[in-house]
């Protein structure tokens, strides 16, 4: 079977079971007597029927409570499991990091684990002594490559795998929580590793319990749960609804009675219209977007905050009005590069604090690059300027 060039990670319909034991065998003789019985066994199932696709250059997210199946959807995609059922097609070479310890053994040195490490994932000796020093640099481990890895401190091994992996990189990445160990300086090269990775398009899946990552990283995303997929799509919907999941069922329920609706509390209607008030989606550069907000007023709330977002996932700019109203009309100058936008709406409080869902507003196209009376500019937006000497 052939498949699109595009596409990086094909998933087609996987199930992944485990078979649970359920006799312990503490002598050669209850062993013995067990498989005579043929030792009762529970079938434990993981995934059940995941499909879906990476293209490539997604920065792809993958979300779920803890036992969702996260780990295991990883470790089949890395080649570690072999699914019960379906089929799972990798199109490059795949690095993985998945798991502290994975590859390394601890009575080697540091530098030994380096080689190790590049020759399963496959490259040479000459090809990581010219990426050592990078690795070494990047993980500040000069002092210590000479130390056994026992030796290490777990933040140590993390950031020692984590440079290897992005150092010897490969056509895809996996990253598995790699933001939940390690310091706050080490994070923040992890995540400015991350903004440059979506800038160049390389193809990575990341597994985090952060949804402010995702939101801000991912160019999709997928929820598991119970082994199924529960959200795939936009990075802010998957994100909310993971969000949402870990809500306490009581401040669900209020939210939901306050509205009478199990799905919007808000009621919320975005609706876009052109300088000659008709609804269009369309607009060129520098003309004015009139914004139609039409929504349920409610105690729980006193304002909304809007967003623009670019289509890619940068955040362009943000705003609050007054939800006491129950509409709002906002009137913005579309000062933007040609290109697809949408915007992010949620309520708030006095307090400032978020009250219940995102909701997303469809999508908006700006058709033209320059608009009459602005300067010169490229970016997302232009920047007001004056040049007083050149």
């Amino acid at each position: 079977m052939s498949y699109d060039s595009k596409i990086a990670i094909h998933v087609e319909d996987i199930h992944k079971e485990f078979i649970l034991p359920q006799s312990k065998n503490s002598s050669f003789k209850e062993a013995a007597v067990n498989i005579v019985k043929k030792n009762n066994k529970v079938t434990q199932k993981t995934l059940d029927g995941v499909s879906f696709d990476i293209q490539r250059g997604d920065f792809f997210g993958i979300v779920g409570r803890n036992g969702s199946g996260k780990s295991t959807l990883l470790k089949l995609i890395a080649g570690v499991y072999t699914p019960t059922a379906g089929e799972i097609v990798v199109s490059g070479g795949l690095t993985p990091f998945i798991e502290l310890g994975v590859g390394f053994n601890p009575e080697l040195s540091g530098r030994d684990n380096i080689y190790l490490n590049g020759a399963l994932l496959g490259f040479t000796r000459k090809q990581m002594s010219e990426m050592y020093e990078e690795i070494v640099d990047f993980a500040e481990l000069g002092p210590f490559m000479d130390q056994k890895l026992k030796n290490y401190s777990s933040g140590m091994q993390v950031r020692l795998a984590f440079s290897i992996a992005i150092k010897a990189k490969n056509d895809i990445l996996i990253f598995d929580e790699v933001l939940a160990v390690g310091d706050e300086a080490f994070q923040r090269k992890c995540l400015d590793v991350f903004e440059r990775y979506k800038a160049e398009g390389q193809t990575v899946i990341l597994v985090t319990h952060d949804m402010e990552t995702v939101r801000k990283f991912c160019t999709k995303a997928l929820l598991l749960e119970s082994g199924k997929i529960l959200e795939l799509g936009h990075p802010h919907e998957v994100a909310q609804i993971y969000s949402e999941l870990n809500l306490g069922e009581i401040e669900r329920e209020m939210i939901r009675k306050s509205s009478g609706s199990s799905d919007n509390y808000l009621g919320l209607k975005v609706e876009y219209k052109d300088k000659d008030d008709e609804s269009s989606v369309k607009f060129k550069n520098g003309e004015i977007i009139r914004m139609l907000f039409n929504y349920k007023k409610s105690e729980l709330y006193q304002h909304l905050v809007i967003n623009i977002y670019k289509q890619s996932g940068e955040h362009i700019s943000g705003f609050r009005v007054a939800g006491e109203s129950g509409s709002a009309e906002v009137h913005l100058r579309a000062l933007l590069q040609k290109g697809k936008y949408y915007t992010l709406v949620q309520a708030v409080n006095n307090q400032h604090e978020a009250v219940g869902d995102v909701f997303i507003g469809p999508d908006f196209i700006i058709t033209t690059d320059k608009a009459v009376g602005v300067k010169g500019w490229s970016g997302l937006v232009p920047l007001d300027y004056n040049i007083i000497k050149s």
